[in-house]
């Protein structure tokens, strides 16, 4: 990876949340206050997503290192494996999965490179955020329902999950899901060196077409190629 600091923070664990080995364990067991109708539900409306964008707020804290880490811009999801973030601040920054590599590309603090890595063709969730914490859910964590919550978007359920498989770069994740219509606006997740990252979504619309430029990163003379 790329020296520490905020570059480190900021793309450090996309590498390995972006592209999670997919894992069977049996189902949840229910609990007094039983998340998984919840699930259950956010799995069923996430299965109906073809495209998804929404505004989005990512903050990473590493209390080791400084500072939480704020940034913002714009979240692009097309199925099978097509992902972007495009940031507004700090501005141009992206995040790019164009169907074959995912591109990680951050001039305001690791000006003249961009890292490259191949997304796999089986075996993965592919370059899918959410999907990730909602597809076949049941089998995959063990869930806590933490609370009823309200997001700028309406009322919220808050469900905590823990990994069953050991070799997830994550130790815990934490889902907002809207009870309007069961999409996940909000995650927190704790990676395995202790780093905190926080992506919050607003403005969120599904089954919209997106400008194929979304997905596209081609980088310019003079940017080094570094592939992982």
């Amino acid at each position: 990876m790329i020296g520490g600091g905020s570059a480190d923070r900021r793309i450090g664990g996309w590498l390995m949340l972006m592209l999670v080995l997919p894992s069977a364990h049996p189902p949840i067991r229910p609990s007094a206050q039983d998340p998984a109708p919840i699930l259950d539900r956010a799995s069923a409306s996430f299965d109906t997503v073809r495209t998804l964008q929404a505004d989005f707020v990512q903050i990473v804290d590493n209390p080791m290192v400084g500072d939480p880490d704020t940034t913002r811009g714009k979240l692009f999801q097309r199925r099978p494996s097509y992902f972007a973030m495009r940031f507004t601040d700090p501005n141009n920054d992206r995040v790019v999965a164009d169907g074959r590599r995912l591109w990680l590309y951050t001039p305001s603090t690791t000006p003249g490179q961009v890292i490259r890595t191949a997304i796999p063709g089986t075996g993965t969730t592919g370059p899918n955020l959410i999907g990730q914490f909602v597809e076949h859910p049941r089998e995959r964590y063990t869930a806590r329902y933490d609370r009823s919550d309200s997001t700028a978007d309406g009322a919220v359920d808050v469900v905590t999950l823990t990994p069953r498989a050991r070799d997830l770069p994550y130790s815990a994740a934490t889902i907002w899901i809207a009870r309007r219509d069961g999409l996940v606006r909000r995650i927190e997740i704790v990676e395995n060196s202790g780093q905190r990252r926080t992506i919050m979504l607003r403005n969120v619309t599904v089954n919209r077409a997106i400008a194929a430029r979304e997905f596209r990163f081609s980088p310019t003379s003079g940017v080094r190629v570094v592939d992982q």
